[in-house]
């Protein structure tokens, strides 16, 4: 019988190895680098830049502790890299891993690997599909002190989420820093307009090995991959250098659902409330407990975050969440993101106004039918996107129908002749998700956001 490539290819590389990664700062930057090797396939060394000539820097960045952190993120980083391949066994040379780690770890990749998977057509067993050997001794991880400078640490994507955050954090304005991963127009310019200086942004800058891009080319296995665990380990190794105390997520409760009905396939997986619940536990346990990770919109949906964000105006002009579009800075108004910020915004500002955003009659343009019927579950396969529920979609596009007059756009004219009215779900606006992290310091800004969103405004 015929092996697939992903037999194959786990054939002839049979494993991965963690060999090291280095911690240095010189030249205004700590530089963080990452050895991989596969067994008959080329090395990578990625690596990661923090420029630190603006940075208040309260903890040493290479202490024991910095080190824990390093490691766990290239645990992360591997990731990208092992799936080429998807070799059997992964060996771990550098840090130490007890069984709960392994269990863990691999967790979070089948976890975040499951688009890759469905994409790739592999069928893999949770147990089976890798195996992971730690090959360091283990070594007791003394106690240390943590200088706290108060700080909250804020990712910023440049879409509405995060401008979101960014706004209901203003009465903290003087402790609120912001974290981004490589420049973008659109995250700076979020900042700026939330009241905040440049300067205020921890930027960081995340290289991929080119021997990567040239296997892809040859064929091997591609696709997406959890890179907001990426976000979570370095954003905290950010605040741990900065003495922070919070890192102020912005993934809302949709990010909790998957995107093949009756499958746990879920393009958001490392957003989700249980990765969310699974890194507490894990930084708790092997690295530290004096920093909170939580999302301050954990407890909304998409449609409620929309409705929210579209009455901070200044946002409009700047915010872009669109992965095509995102090099240069634009929303290409041609692919399934756009269309989603485009229908959940739809209720809530001026239809003229939103074609001009996006450069494209978005519901008006047939190109978009097959994204459209993902989204509103007219077909059962959601983008794999960042994206909401089909539920919130519908709720938008009910919204949408009952204040346009005249002729309605093509694809609303679809929704009202494939979707069954009676089963908007009207409540939406008026949710309130109880499983959130945010401490009580915050509560009243949560609190002030659900008041207008649930509200008649």
């Amino acid at each position: 019988m015929e092996l697939t490539k992903y037999e194959q290819l786990r054939e002839n590389h049979p494993s991965f190895v963690y060999k090291n990664y280095s911690l240095s700062m010189d030249g205004g930057e700590i530089l963080i680098r990452y050895d991989f090797y596969m067994e008959n396939g080329p090395e990578f060394h990625p690596e990661i830049r923090i420029p630190t000539e603006k940075l208040d820097i309260v903890n040493d960045y290479d202490s024991e502790c910095a080190e824990k952190i390093i490691f766990s993120l290239g645990m992360v980083e591997l990731v990208s890299y092992w799936k080429c391949a998807c070799p059997p066994k992964v060996y771990v040379d550098c840090g130490y891993l007890d069984s709960f780690d392994i269990r863990w770890w691999k967790r979070l990749y089948f976890g975040g690997l499951g688009e890759f998977h469905y994409i790739n057509g592999i069928c893999a067993d949770e147990e089976k599909f890798m195996d992971i050997i730690c090959r360091f001794e283990h070594k007791p991880y003394p106690a240390f002190e943590y200088k706290k400078s108060g700080k909250n640490l804020i990712p910023v994507g440049g879409g509405k989420d995060s401008a979101v955050t960014a706004v209901l954090l203003r009465e903290f304005k003087n402790n609120n820093l912001f974290f981004t991963v490589n420049d973008q127009e659109a995250r700076t310019q979020t900042v700026l307009k939330a009241g905040y200086d440049a300067d205020r942004i921890v930027r960081t800058y995340r290289t991929i090995d080119k021997n990567l891009l040239e296997l892809n080319e040859k064929g091997y296995l591609n696709g997406h991959t959890p890179f907001s665990a990426v976000v979570a380990f370095l954003s905290l190794y950010c605040a741990y250098l900065t003495g922070a105390e919070n890192i102020v997520l912005s993934n809302e409760s949709s990010a909790n659902e998957s995107n093949i009905k009756s499958s746990k396939v879920n393009h958001q997986y490392s957003k989700s409330f249980e990765f969310e619940e699974d890194f507490r536990k894990y930084v708790e346990k092997n690295i530290m407990n004096e920093i909170s990770y939580f999302s301050i919109l954990r407890p909304f949906n998409e449609l409620q975050i929309a409705k929210y964000f579209a009455k901070c105006e200044e946002f409009l002009p700047v915010f872009r969440s669109c992965n095509r579009g995102s090099k240069n800075n634009v929303w290409c108004g041609k692919c399934a993101k756009c269309l989603f910020v485009f229908i959940m915004l739809s209720p809530f500002v001026e239809y003229t106004k939103l074609t001009k955003i996006f450069g494209n009659d978005m519901l008006n343009d047939p190109e978009m039918t097959e994204y459209f019927d993902g989204l509103a579950g007219i077909s059962g396969i959601k983008p794999f996107e960042c994206v909401g529920t089909p539920e919130e979609i519908k709720l938008a596009l009910y919204l949408l129908d009952g204040k346009t007059e005249g002729e309605k756009p093509l694809l609303l004219k679809r929704f009202n002749e494939k979707s069954d009215k009676s089963g908007v779900d009207l409540s939406l606006l008026k949710n309130y998700n109880a499983s959130h992290n945010i401490p009580d310091k915050f509560l009243p800004q949560m609190m002030e956001m659900y008041s207008y969103v649930a509200g008649d405004n």
